[in-house]
């Protein structure tokens, strides 16, 4: 038996070491000749010797690295991000400052940190901002700076909205006192910032949606257009109607109904019949100030149609507001598209103009001679996008 190791015992202690020696080894080519004496005491001897036990097997989650809470959180922030995310490496250089980013992402990340503060915040959180914001100190009023992004009535598309908030804001403003309640008077666009009345009693909500329905209550807002209307100040009267535009994606959107229409020839206008649907629309604008191809404009309501702001400065005027994904085509939806120059000043490319904003803020509010006394007017200070938007374009800002 050449291929084996023979270990020969006798019966002595040197012997029975020799063999626990082989027996622990755990060479399988070991063989022990044993004679039939002793082979009770090398059974004995055999079941002194200690075994070697078995390490337990690991688990895969043993293998895991422990983690702490703030790193399991982070993964699963960064996991949300990744499934959101549309404007590439600018989530992880959100999560990860030493990320190396581009000037383009830097500005990505810019947009989104302004308009996206809000939306989905706890409801305290989003009063507690409204309630640093509240302009007007009035017994029977309240007016609060609206943030972008955020719905005055209940929306099925978001968390937040600013009417499930008031008890919570009035608290705030009226202290823990029985039957303190607001109630919003005139309502502003989820996308529109600035100026939104409040009412602390259900008579001053009728006294100022009275003055309201009459066409009493003076609005301004401030816009950034992107080109500059001709002539630079006048009067839109053209009604405006809600209508389906078809194709490869159908959707509905508000548009003109002019009454009027340029004769053949060119020489003149012809009226034509109304649309029964459609509504009158009035709106007074002049231009402040531009700058690189866009103007800071001001705009008037005369009356309160659905999105007759935006309508008549992309269709009438043919300048539309800047961020306006909606209105700036008619047959698709789709990002505004913006010329070279003001992308260039913007810091944008075409492809990440989505990013940007409605630039549509409600800048001054009017009531005329409330309950008897003197007119009130309030007026709201710009959101960070708006005047960063200003500055790039290099175009100031009233004093007014």
């Amino acid at each position: 038996m050449n291929s084996y190791r023979t270990v020969t015992l006798a019966c002595n202690n040197d012997v029975i070491r020799t063999c626990k020696a082989a027996i622990r080894s755990g060479k399988t080519g070991s063989i022990c000749h044993i004679s039939r004496g002793v082979a009770s005491l090398l059974t004995r001897a055999y079941a002194s010797v200690p075994r070697r036990e078995e390490p337990p097997p690991v688990s895969d989650s043993d293998k895991r690295p422990n983690l702490r809470a703030i790193d399991l959180a982070r993964k699963i922030r960064q996991e949300k991000l990744k499934g959101n995310a549309t404007g590439g490496g600018s989530d992880a250089a959100v999560l990860n400052p030493s990320v190396p980013v581009s000037q383009l992402q830097k500005r990505v990340i810019e947009l989104r940190q302004f308009t996206q503060q809000l939306q989905n915040v706890h409801p305290n959180v989003l009063a507690k901002h409204l309630h640093r914001g509240l302009i007007l100190p009035h017994p029977e009023l309240a007016v609060v700076n609206k943030p972008y992004g955020v719905s005055v009535q209940d929306g099925s598309s978001n968390k937040n909205n600013i009417s499930d908030v008031l008890p919570i804001l009035a608290k705030m403003v009226d202290g823990i006192r029985a039957g303190s309640r607001l109630h919003v008077c005139l309502g502003l666009d989820k996308e529109t910032t600035g100026t939104l009345l409040l009412a602390r009693t259900e008579e001053a909500l009728d006294y100022v949606q009275n003055l309201h329905k009459n066409h009493q209550v003076e609005r301004k807002y401030w816009v950034v257009a992107v080109g500059v209307p001709v002539p630079s100040e006048g009067v839109i009267d053209i009604p405006v109607i809600e209508r389906e535009v078809t194709g490869a994606q159908p959707h509905f959107k508000m548009g003109l109904s002019p009454v009027y229409r340029v004769s053949d020839g060119g020489e003149g206008v012809t009226k034509v019949r109304a649309n029964r649907q459609a509504q009158g629309a009035v709106t007074q604008y002049r231009v402040l100030d531009s700058s690189n191809g866009c103007s800071l404009v001001e705009l008037q309501p005369i009356t309160g149609v659905k999105h007759q702001l935006r309508v008549h400065m992309a269709y009438a005027l043919g300048s539309p507001i800047l961020g306006d994904h909606k209105y700036s085509h008619w047959t698709k939806l789709a990002p505004q598209k913006l010329p070279d120059g003001v992308l260039r000043r913007l810091g944008l490319e075409q492809s990440k103009a989505r990013y940007l904003p409605l630039h549509l803020h409600a800048r001054q509010l009017t009531l005329p001679e409330f309950k008897g006394q003197s007119d009130i007017t309030v007026s709201c200070p710009l959101p960070k996008y708006f005047t960063s938007t200003l500055r790039r374009l290099q175009i100031p800002i009233p004093d007014e």
